[in-house]
C-alpha cells in the first residue's frame, strides 16, 4: 500500500484515499485555555519541570518538522518538548507520550496520558529511546523525500487550521 503524508500544520480535517496509508506529519503546538490553568499545572512546573503551554504564553519556536506528527503540549527548562505521537494532545487518549530533547533525540515517556500522569514524578527516569520519528528542518525538506497529499487535487481548496 502506498504511503502518503498529510501535513497537520496546515489541515486538521479528515482525508480518506483508497489504496493509500495516510500518515500525519508536522509538529504542532497544543496550547490550553488559560481558564484551565490551576495549582496542579503549577506544581508540574515547579516539581517536575513540565511547563504546560497555555494560550497566553508565547509559543515555543520549533525549528523542526516531524514525521509522524508530534503535537507539543509542554516544555522543560532544558529546551526539550513533551507531546503526543501521531495524534492530537489529549491526556485521556491512548496517544503515546514522547520527549524530544534539544538535540532532536526522541524518547517515549509513556504509552498514554494516564500512565504519564500516574508516573509524572519519575518521567525523566522513564525515557526510552524512540527511533520511529524522523526530524526534518522544514516541511519543504520532508517534501523532497516523501509524497504529500495535494489537497487541491482531491477537491479541498481551503485549509482549516
Amino acid at each position: 500500500m502506498r504511503k502518503i503524508y498529510l501535513d497537520r500544520t496546515e489541515f486538521t480535517g479528515a482525508v480518506f484515499l483508497e489504496d493509500a496509508e495516510i500518515i500525519t506529519a508536522g509538529t504542532t503546538i497544543y496550547s490550553m485555555n488559560v481558564n484551565d490553568r490551576n495549582d496542579e499545572y503549577q506544581r508540574y512546573a515547579n516539581d517536575y519541570d513540565i511547563q504546560f503551554i497555555f494560550d497566553d504564553c508565547i509559543p515555543p519556536h520549533l525549528e523542526f518538522y516531524t514525521v509522524p506528527r508530534v503535537d507539543i503540549m509542554a516544555k522543560d527548562s532544558r529546551g526539550g518538548f513533551i507531546g503526543t505521537v501521531g495524534q492530537p494532545c489529549d491526556l485521556e487518549s491512548d496517544a503515546t507520550i514522547c520527549y524530544i530533547n534539544k538535540d532532536l533525540e526522541c524518547f517515549i515517556i509513556s504509552e498514554n496520558g494516564a500512565d504519564f500522569l500516574s508516573n509524572i514524578e519519575s518521567w525523566q527516569n522513564n525515557l526510552k529511546p524512540y527511533d520511529k520519528i524522523t526530524f526534518y528542518p522544514s516541511k519543504a525538506e520532508a517534501e523532497m523525500e516523501l509524497e504529500f497529499i495535494d489537497l487541491t487535487e482531491i477537491g479541498i481548496n481551503e485549509v482549516n487550521i
